[in-house]
């Protein structure tokens, strides 16, 4: 992991530039890149997207704001365009120097920092301190559920999160109880917070362009978890319960909880994972825990 300054350019900037699709391509040509299919990079190339994304973020001046995955830096531009203070956590080295090129001036003045680094390994605590944050980003495909729950679960300081994901990643993340879409990550991020898809994006507004559309999804987390019960019992019923989703509660829990006992919780045995919402997670937890006592 490296703390990034800016070197000397090629092409100065005097200040902030909205990359649009022509200037993402000369940058990528005169840097010799190609975006990279393993790291699922689609350099967003349309300002329009990119003030409606810091919009729905509600970010204002003074607001510090957690990057991953800033690309060349078309979001940076706009964060630091509406006065946040942004750190960039990059994964691919050979993006750094067109990336600080870009965001120069912000990085001279402080406003910017760029870590090198893979956001799923980084010492968040380290980098955080002990200021609120908030997540934008348009993230990797590949990586989006993972990251985005583990720092639900394990950075309390990053209060709220607008990430463009692909769609079906969006909406798994955001679903409420009774569609085919609930899952794990539903009742993850509910427990933590309140998600929902506030916007869509076309593949249109990429370079190079996905095959899949994406979508806008935020969470804001709640002061405390939103039902009362330990995550790490939350975590296992639900885990149990969508690890075979097509299976009756009675059969997916039957190595956490007996039919009697689920019953006791006020919740159906017969009913299945999907189904259930965050309450009814909630007591089938409590009465997990009180199962080991």
């Amino acid at each position: 992991m490296a703390t990034l300054r800016r070197s000397p350019s090629a092409w100065p900037l005097s200040g902030p530039t909205r990359l649009t699709r022509t200037i993402i391509k000369e940058v990528l040509e005169r840097h010799g890149l190609d975006p990279s299919r393993a790291l699922g990079q689609n350099f967003l190339c349309d300002p329009a997207m990119v003030d409606k994304i810091v919009r729905l973020a509600g970010v204002g001046p003074g607001d510090r704001v957690v990057e991953i995955g800033p690309g060349l830096g078309s979001l940076t531009v706009g964060l630091v365009t509406a006065g946040a203070n942004v750190l960039a956590v990059e994964i691919d080295k050979y993006l750094i120097p067109p990336l600080t090129e870009i965001v120069g001036p912000a990085i001279d003045d402080g406003t910017v920092r760029i870590i090198n680094a893979d956001a799923l390994e980084l010492d968040w605590a380290a980098e955080l301190g002990d200021t609120p944050a908030k997540v934008v980003a348009n993230l990797p495909y590949n990586v989006a559920t993972p990251l985005v729950l583990d720092l639900l679960c394990t950075q309390p300081l990053l209060t709220s999160f607008l990430v463009m994901v692909q769609a079906e990643v969006g909406e798994r993340l955001a679903a409420a109880p009774g569609g085919r879409t609930r899952g794990i990550p539903s009742v993850i991020c509910e427990y933590w917070g309140v998600a929902s898809v506030v916007g869509r994006v076309p593949p249109q507004v990429f370079l190079p362009q996905p095959r899949v559309d994406s979508v806008l999804v935020r969470i804001d987390r709640s002061s405390t978890p939103r039902v009362d019960a330990e995550f790490s019992d939350v975590s296992t019923v639900v885990r149990a319960g969508f690890g075979q989703r097509r299976k009756m509660l009675r059969r997916s829990l039957a190595a956490q909880l007996d039919e009697d006992q689920i019953a006791a919780a006020d919740v159906d045995p017969t009913a299945r994972a999907e189904t259930l919402d965050l309450q009814a997670w909630g007591r089938l937890a409590r009465a997990y825990s009180s199962s080991r006592c």
